[in-house]
């Protein structure tokens, strides 16, 4: 079997003891989408796109031309078009009349409300982008937003589409370094930060990661960023450049809270969103503006089978990452939606405050990532039945496959056994949901993201990219393009077409397997390259190799994902130390103190989410003649199963070695 080859458990294990759930009649007869659907969107599938487009988005020029594709795999929708993003998503609802419907209920984690309805937020977005406009943003420059989940947040995002500055959030738990990289790719303009926020009932700071980020660094060249905008959270002493950082709530009090939106092109950048890559260096997803704004409308009221006027919405995703994007900003906004925007964790200041805010907003869509749902499970059914959750009637999942006994439990103890629950599969680079159930059309099943959206052309093919008949496993793909795909790699065309388009030729490869089952419906396992699923967050292992080795202890370093069943994988790192280092990690203390060193090593260099579960100190690591690190194997100890076949290894007793010294290094500490 080649290494990167999708392994996975039998389909008849993945279906054991579940069955599929038909829509209910009542829900059906309601349902925004329509069985119809799928067949009108295969018989035209541009003319499917088109009118979504032209139904859920409004133009300032309407688009006469709906795909132009040659330039694949650089694809244009809607180009001769002309719109905005925040226009869309705000000024639009209040024009309609919609201007005292709330858009957002804000809770902080230490309890502070806030309400912003759609009249609230044309003037909060249109006051900071003049702010913005008054620092030297204009169209085309890019703006680094690093902040908790904040109404701010929100609203920095929509100043800049509304005036046409790309941005590019980060999230908040990156470190400086990781920032700094992703500030200096996309020679960002502004960057704009908080003192801090909370988390887990203590204010935790965000402003000296900046500062660490944008200070002079030998070998580098000095940052573009002139300004920092700084908004005021907890309240912390920050350190304070005069000329360059300036306090939110002052720049925006001070700003007119009228603003003319820029009219820009469909093809223009909305917004650039930094994704791990096999390669070590952070991928620059870059995505314009009038198809993703479109997949994002069209999949939010149709997954979701959102009614604006009565629904209350919670996507629990932060913003730094591609659901917070789609579905916290753009989907919902644009829909006219009202929202639930919660800053914290949901275990503080108790393991029921997610369960209390949906009782509390009478929230009706939950959209959720299954990491949450098994942690939630561990902790007890007791918990969320100490709640009223009656009002909740459409469940998502998001973020990595999602195992049928946690679909069941998220069904049955938060959905009261009534709800359908959407199990969604998408990517940053898809921009939106792909393959999905439509509640009220499709039968559900537990572990399965099942059929491919209207409009949408995906398909699980084997080596040679031949379809796979109904029960057979491979590789997922897509096959044509889609409106919120990405445009490209930021500065790197030659990457993009590399990364995804060179595995099969004319089809985009997803990186993940799939398996097809005896209905044809589709089941996600997982990622077949190097890149690892963390709690929903894509790390590459390669990335956090290279921090290990930029460690002056450590020669070399292997890391793999294993499966965890609360997170999905979990960080397993398996290092050699230099000299005298090695002896001193040969002791359970000097083994203790090692790992830590390296494990906060790596939160300093990428984050505290990639820090390693486990760090195994190993005197070498399993190699092929011709040098390549054989991680199928090191999957194999630490996932403790038997080891595979070693005998392309140099040396195959290397891995009795390192199975032996697994048992005699205890993992690390979690976080």
């Amino acid at each position: 079997m080649p290494e990167n080859e999708p392994t996975a458990p039998s389909l008849e294990n993945l279906l054991h003891e579940t069955r599929a759930f038909p829509p209910s009649a009542a829900f059906a007869a309601q349902a925004n989408a329509q069985p119809s659907m799928y067949e009108d969107a295969k018989a035209d599938r541009l003319g499917f796109w088109a009118d979504q487009a032209r139904e859920l988005v409004s133009w300032e020029r309407p688009f006469t031309q709906t795909l132009d594709w040659s330039g694949a795999p650089v694809a244009k929708w809607f180009a001769d078009g002309t719109l905005n993003a925040a226009y869309n998503a705000v000024d639009r609802h209040v024009e309609a009349g919609h201007g005292d419907r709330v858009a957002i209920h804000f809770e902080g984690e230490p309890g502070d409300t806030r309400t912003v309805t759609y009249a609230d937020l044309q003037r909060e977005v249109s006051r900071a982008a003049n702010a913005l406009a008054a620092l030297g943003v204009t169209k085309g420059d890019r703006v680094v937003i690093y902040l908790p989940m904040l109404v701010e947040s929100v609203v920095a995002m929509l100043a800049c589409a509304r005036i046409g500055a790309p941005h590019s959030v980060v999230f908040g738990g990156f470190s400086a370094d990781a920032l700094r990289s992703r500030i200096a790719d996309a020679e960002a303009k502004v960057v704009v930060t908080a003192d801090g926020g909370y988390r887990r009932g203590a204010p935790s700071a965000l402003k000296p990661a900046v500062d660490a980020a944008l200070a002079p660094k030998d070998g580098e060249p000095a940052t573009t960023v002139e300004h920092v905008l700084v908004v005021r959270r907890t309240e912390q002493d920050v350190e304070w450049t005069e000329g360059r950082d300036v306090w939110w709530h002052e720049a925006v009090a001070a700003a007119d809270d009228v603003h003319e939106p820029v009219w820009v092109d469909a093809e223009h950048p909305l917004f650039i969103l930094y994704t791990s890559g096999t390669t070590g260096k952070p991928k620059g997803i870059l995505h314009t503006t009038g198809g993703y704004l479109t997949q994002c409308a069209s999949t939010h009221k149709n997954v979701f089978d959102l009614k604006a006027e009565s629904d209350v919405y919670w996507c629990t995703a932060d913003i730094g990452w591609v659901t917070g994007h789609s579905y916290v900003v753009y989907g919902p906004l644009t829909n006219g939606a009202t929202q639930v925007l919660y800053e914290g964790t949901p275990d503080t200041p108790h393991r029921g405050r997610w369960w209390e805010l949906v009782e509390k907003y009478q929230v009706s869509i939950l959209y959720t990532a299954p990491t949450a749902i098994r942690t939630c499970m561990k902790w007890g059914e007791d918990i969320p039945a100490g709640f009223d959750l009656s009002s909740l009637r459409v469940l998502g999942s998001v973020g990595e496959p999602i195992n049928p006994e946690a679909w069941m439990w998220y069904r049955r103890v938060v959905g009261g056994d009534t709800t359908p629950v959407v199990d969604t599969w998408w990517q940053t680079e898809t921009g939106a949901i792909m393959i999905s159930p439509l509640p009220g059309v499709t039968a559900t099943k537990p572990g399965s993201a099942q059929v491919a959206l209207p409009g949408i052309a995906a398909d699980v093919v084997d080596d040679e990219a031949h379809s796979v008949p109904d029960g057979g496993g491979g590789y997922l793909v897509l096959s044509e393009p889609w409106p919120a795909m990405l445009r490209g790699i930021w500065g790197d065309l030659q990457r993009f077409k590399d990364t995804y388009w060179s595995r099969f030729e004319g089809l985009y490869f997803a990186g993940d397997g799939a398996k097809k089952d005896e209905d044809g419906d589709i089941w996600l396992l997982g990622r077949v390259d190097d890149v690892m699923n963390v709690s929903g967050h894509r790390l590459s292992t390669t990335e956090i190799e290279s921090a290990l080795v930029s460690h002056d202890i450590v020669a070399e370093a292997a890391v793999v994902g294993a499966a965890d069943e609360t997170t999905g994988q979990a960080v397993v790192a398996f290092v050699i130390l230099r000299g005298e280092h090695a002896e001193r990690a040969g002791t359970p203390d000097g083994a203790a103190q090692v790992q830590e060193e390296l494990r906060s090593h790596v939160a300093k260099e990428i984050g505290p989410i990639a820090k390693p579960r486990r760090i195994l100190v190993v005197a070498e690591l399993p190699k092929t003649r011709s040098g390549k690190i054989m991680r199928r194997l090191l999957r194999d100890v630490a996932e403790n199963r038997a080891v595979g076949d070693a005998t392309t290894l140099a040396d195959s007793s290397v891995m009795d070695l390192i199975s032996a010294g697994l048992a005699t290094n205890k993992p690390g500490s979690e976080d």
